[in-house]
């Protein structure tokens, strides 16, 4: 099956991120593939809506995530919308399909307490390493600004406002967002650029770069913050995600606004913030159950 139309409206007309384009790419090829080992189907008109309920009822036996086979008709059913609208095909089969209920499940986050411990670690001594630095502003940035991994790595000198003390995101669909920094993470930004500057000949526009001045790769985060979480959480997933998620919801805690949390995550909705909201019911729920004379548990 040809996806290349909407592959290219996708990343010209939508302006995905590669990051989705990617995810498109693979649930749309699986999909494809199951059609002609399942069916014998090779051409987009042939898909039926029992075709894909087929492919839905296979994802759940083999016990796929909720979340994935939600992306996964998303994916499909987006597809098949903008075939329809080119004329491409007559009907959508994806549509009116109904999705598995997805378990619902808190963020999760890392301690404060835990975090200040990290915080500690790194301000034992003032690093002179460029690497190190490197790494310390990564999980900072994180836990401080609660940006994106794609935020994080097309970030850029200029990015950086020294003097106002925030910096600029740019986030899905190229929407820009300013968020403001402490003192002492621009100290710790001016920091690491002298490190780099010593180290790192190439010059490069992107903040954070490996030692040959390039722009640094996804994995680089993740095994950075996977070394550092590791060293003080037991929590299961250590993420640059689970940074995100921190970071709302030591602000929530704190007293912080959830519109204004909402303007620094680039949420295009209070709805999607406000999941936050239940770990810190949460929080109320234990309080009260230590705290309130009447509790016996």
């Amino acid at each position: 099956m040809n996806f290349e139309n909407f592959y290219t409206y996708l990343s010209t007309e939508k302006r995905c991120s590669p990051h989705t384009l990617l995810a498109y790419t693979g649930d749309l090829a699986q999909f494809s593939e199951f059609c002609d080992a399942q069916f014998s189907v090779t051409s987009l008109n042939e898909v039926t809506q029992p075709l894909v309920r087929s492919w839905l009822v296979e994802m759940m036996s083999q016990h796929y995530e909720v979340a994935t086979i939600h992306r996964r008709l998303s994916a499909l059913r987006s597809c098949f919308r903008f075939l329809q609208r080119e004329g491409i095909v007559k009907a959508n089969p994806a549509k009116g399909l109904s999705k598995p209920k997805i378990p619902k499940r808190l963020p999760q986050f890392v301690e404060e307490k835990n975090i200040l411990r990290l915080y500690e670690q790194m301000d034992q001594s003032v690093t002179t390493d460029f690497v190190e630095a490197r790494d310390h502003l990564i999980l900072s940035l994180f836990y401080e600004t609660g940006m994106r991994r794609a935020e994080m790595l097309n970030m850029k000198d200029a990015d950086v406002d020294f003097f106002a003390d925030q910096v600029k995101v740019t986030g899905k669909r190229n929407k820009t967002r300013l968020v403001p920094v402490t003192r002492q993470m621009i100290e710790r930004i001016s920091r690491y650029i002298h490190l780099r500057s010593a180290k790192v000949t190439e010059e490069s526009a992107y903040l954070l770069v490996d030692q040959d001045g390039k722009k640094i790769k996804e994995n680089v985060l993740y095994s950075t913050v996977r070394k550092y979480l590791s060293a003080i959480t037991t929590i299961k997933k250590k993420s640059p995600h689970v940074l995100r998620h921190t970071f709302a919801t030591h602000m929530l805690n704190n007293g912080a606004d959830l519109n204004v949390i909402k303007e620094i995550l680039g949420h295009s909705s209070l709805a999607a913030t406000q999941i936050y909201t239940h770990n810190s019911i949460e929080k109320l729920k234990r309080i009260h159950n230590q705290m309130h004379p009447r509790n016996t548990v």
